[in-house]
């Protein structure tokens, strides 16, 4: 669990030998009972990070195409960071960090209405990525990475960071539209 209501930190159990492991990444049914969600994923989503201090995010879908995203890293480590942008929520405006390693097999599930982003700890990291709904250019967005008013302690300084340019140019919380997060159909 997390301290804001809606994303889950998950374990997926993992059975060793001498060979190495075996794990179930995602089994619909264990992710239903372990979270209350029913989701159908939609889409595989993989990122490669040559460098440790790569941020990616904060990104995130509006509605209709809001995503809800099941993280996971496959090689190396992020520190990954949610941060909760429903206006109704007691804990708006607030982020919640967790490390995802491939060597512990974390996985973090982002539900709509939550912007995600990463930096990496390690060179060479891999992250994988389930996403509820296809990538629709027309609703993604970005929160600024580096709003004060987030208070978010990246475990990279600033100046050390490798972002894109668009990552760079997203506005803060105080600058957002409000979103309807309400689901709809």
């Amino acid at each position: 669990m997390t301290p804001i209501a809606g994303p889950i930190e998950l374990k997926p159990k993992r059975f060793g030998d001498a060979r190495g492991w075996f794990t179930e990444s995602w089994n619909r049914e264990t992710f239903k009972r372990g979270t209350g969600f029913d989701r159908a994923f939609v889409q595989d989503n993989f990122a490669h990070s040559a460098r440790r201090g790569t941020l990616r995010g904060l990104h995130f879908q509006v509605p209709p195409s809001a995503q809800g995203k099941l993280i996971q890293v496959v090689r190396g480590s992020v520190f990954d960071v949610i941060v909760d942008l429903r206006r109704d929520s007691a804990t708006f405006g607030r982020h919640h960090a967790a490390t995802l390693t491939a060597e512990g097999g974390e996985q973090l599930w982002v539900p709509e209405g939550f912007a995600h982003g990463y930096c990496t700890l390690e060179d060479d990291t891999l992250v994988f990525y389930k996403v509820t709904v296809f990538y629709d250019p027309t609703a993604d967005r970005g929160l600024a990475f580096d709003d004060p008013a987030l208070g978010i302690d990246w475990p990279v300084p600033a100046a050390e960071l490798t972002l894109s340019d668009r990552d760079r140019q997203h506005p803060k919380l105080a600058d957002l539209a409000p979103i309807d997060w309400t689901p709809r159909g």
